[in-house]
């Protein structure tokens, strides 16, 4: 945070201020004393006496001024005294520099002690003012009383309206300087932030291009690999050369899909079967080429009414489905798939059913593949649950459900 004009303006101002203040006592001490000279006794041996006591103040002001602690209350006690004699050279140092005993009395002095200083200063002062000392009877001891306590009580007033704007001048530059600490702890806790969430999206990315090529070039691939050895061995078997043909121009296609699939990926775009169809058909499709690859049955069944998903919901069941189905490829050896897709108020959910070999999914939990954590990671990132059932010889379920987000489509 950067400070401002009027906060730099105030700041020097306060230091003009302090400064004066520190300067006020020297200066109301020489108007006094010239003042006197002026105007009072011009026997010089009068003025170099006043002269000599002004210079004794100020080197005690001087010297006493800056004293800590307990010393504080000898420098006020002395100035009060110094005042006192003052006073008897003129009534211009009760005019004038008497208002410094009730300063430094009130700056100085602790607590209680406050009151005693100013209380002494105007009690010294009064008779400075009139020019002599209060008359020896009731009348004058009151009188010269009542005018002490006014003086002590606007001194006082006015000391505590000071103390009162220091104190919120002090609150103020408090306020500022943790304001200060806190903007700059909330900077750094951003930078923090932002730079987490930079390699937070790194990951997230990185994750994404790891399923992306999981579910579609890894398996693309190894369906190119599964064809291309088909073809090699009908050659060598000496097969009917339809029979190798048809293994090679299955490779081909699936190298075109590959290749068509990659580039979705990198530029994020929704799986190829759903560009031009909705959810179910594309399920149907793709399940119907897995069927036409592995020679295995599969069954698609869509219930509930179906509806446009968000694009990010429709192509998570999409690869969740693939990544099941080439599972089933890789290890069950079934001989049936049965594919479910459920659209309820809320939710849409997925299953997949096979009838083969199953497998413990306690110890496919603990060191899996990376089929079924491409599969978790998917459904999770949309606030979703997967849940997997299977046991060895018993055939495995897959079930995903996520939030049924609505969306648009541009056939809707």
């Amino acid at each position: 945070m950067t400070r401002t004009a009027a906060d730099t303006r105030l700041d020097r101002w306060e230091r003009r201020l302090e400064r004066l203040l520190a300067a006020v006592p020297y200066l109301l001490l020489v108007v006094s004393t010239a003042l006197s000279w002026l105007t009072g006794d011009t026997a010089w041996p009068h003025r170099l006496t006043t002269l000599g006591l002004a210079a004794l103040t100020a080197a005690w002001i001087w010297v006493m001024g800056r004293a800590s602690g307990v010393r504080r209350v000898v420098y006020v006690a002395g100035l009060v005294v110094l005042i006192a004699v003052l006073n008897t050279r003129g009534i211009w140092f009760a005019s004038f520099f008497a208002f410094t005993g009730y300063l430094h009395s009130w700056w100085y002095l602790p607590g209680r002690w406050r009151l005693a200083g100013v209380t002494a200063t105007a009690a010294v002062c009064i008779p400075g003012y009139t020019g002599r000392l209060p008359e020896p009877t009731l009348g004058g001891i009151l009188t010269y009383l009542f005018f002490v306590a006014v003086v002590v009580a606007l001194v006082c007033l006015f000391s505590f309206v000071g103390d009162v704007t220091t104190e919120r001048s002090a609150e103020r530059k408090r306020m500022v300087a943790r304001l200060e600490e806190t903007l700059r702890e909330n900077a750094g806790l951003q930078t923090q932030l932002l730079v987490q969430a930079r390699e937070a999206g790194m990951l997230d990315e990185r994750q994404r291009m790891a399923r992306e090529i999981h579910d579609t070039l890894a398996q693309g691939l190894a369906g190119i690999i599964a064809q291309l050895q088909a073809a090699t061995h009908a050659e060598e078997t000496g097969e009917d050369p339809a029979v190798r043909r048809r293994h090679l121009d299955t490779a081909t296609r699936l190298a075109r899909d590959s290749l068509a699939e990659a580039r979705r990926s990198v530029h994020a775009m929704e799986p190829g079967p759903l560009q031009s169809a909705p959810l179910p058909d594309a399920l149907a499709r793709v399940a119907a080429e897995w069927s036409e690859l592995h020679g295995v049955r599969s069954d698609v069944t869509a219930t509930g009414p179906v509806r446009p998903l968000h694009p990010e919901v429709e192509g998570t069941l999409l690869r969740t489905a693939q990544e099941a189905l080439a599972n089933v490829a890789k290890h069950a050896g079934a001989s049936r798939v049965a594919v479910t897709l459920s659209y309820m108020e809320d939710l849409v959910s997925l299953d997949v059913r096979d009838d083969g070999a199953g497998f413990d999914p306690v110890r496919a939990r603990d060191g899996g593949g990376y089929g079924l954590t491409s599969m978790r990671q998917r459904v999770t990132r949309l606030a979703g649950t997967l849940e997997i059932e299977s046991e060895p010889g018993g055939g495995t379920a897959i079930s995903a459900a996520v939030p049924a987000v609505p969306g648009e489509r541009a056939d809707a």
